[in-house]
């Protein structure tokens, strides 16, 4: 039995993760899913957000050894709790995630793939310091393999996404390079390129990149095939 923390990307919310929490629990493991300040039922301002303020509120989670997994943006989160509290962290795993390399922002990570297709969708905030997406856009983006009834479940739950997590450097170290590490790439990604997530893949182990016949929402398209991945990871941790 494992422990699994499950950590959200952008504009989501703990919510994401309503599918994949009892099919872990069904394969009996333990799992719980949070939300980050200013995401889902997080009262926290959105321009207070920082990407550090992320991490603390993954570490205040960590109080038993978990496996830590990460969505999306959530990938820089995770790593940079892993900088601050290792302790506790049995396994990194980054689900079509956005993973740090060294002195790159989340903002600059991006470039390195061939296109950009959140772009378009985004709609900056007055003061500049938030983003919000298009909602006629977001179901291609992200939930074009999902069913309509998860789409519904989802759009009205998108929130504002703060833009300093994303112009933030995680400086790295073994607390976080050391650590048991795996990549799940999405194939039919339509938010983070396959491309770009290929690239990413290229600092992890052979035998610790694993994939996905999904859209960017595998929580949604296929909870069950998402859930026995995961397992089979938690497998590989001491």
């Amino acid at each position: 039995m494992a422990r699994f923390l499950l950590i959200h990307g952008a504009s989501h919310g703990a919510w994401c993760w309503r599918d994949v929490v009892p099919a872990l629990e069904a394969l009996g493991h333990k799992a719980t899913a949070i939300d980050l300040p200013s995401h889902g039922a997080d009262p926290t301002p959105v321009n207070d957000v920082t990407l550090d303020l992320y991490a603390q509120a993954i570490c205040r989670h960590l109080t038993v050894p978990a496996v830590l997994v990460g969505h999306s943006m959530g990938g820089y989160a995770i790593t940079r709790a892993a900088e601050m509290a290792p302790d506790n962290i049995q396994r990194l795993v980054y689900l079509c995630a956005h993973t740090p390399w060294p002195g790159k922002t989340m903002a600059e990570m991006r470039f390195l793939g061939a296109t950009q297709p959140l772009a378009p969708a985004l709609r900056a905030a007055a003061d500049g310091l938030s983003h919000s997406f298009d909602l006629g856009m977001a179901p291609d983006l992200f939930y074009q393999d999902c069913p309509q009834e998860a789409v519904d479940y989802a759009l009205p739950r998108l929130c504002p996404q703060a833009l300093a997590p994303a112009k933030t450097v995680v400086e790295l170290t073994a607390n976080s390079q050391d650590k048991p590490r795996s990549y799940i790439l999405c194939r039919k990604d339509g938010a983070i390129p396959p491309d770009l997530q290929e690239k990413l893949t290229t600092r992890f182990a052979p035998e610790d990149v694993h994939e996905l016949d999904s859209g960017h929402s595998p929580f949604f398209s296929m909870p069950d095939r998402l859930a026995d991945l995961l397992h089979r990871i938690a497998t590989q941790t001491p």
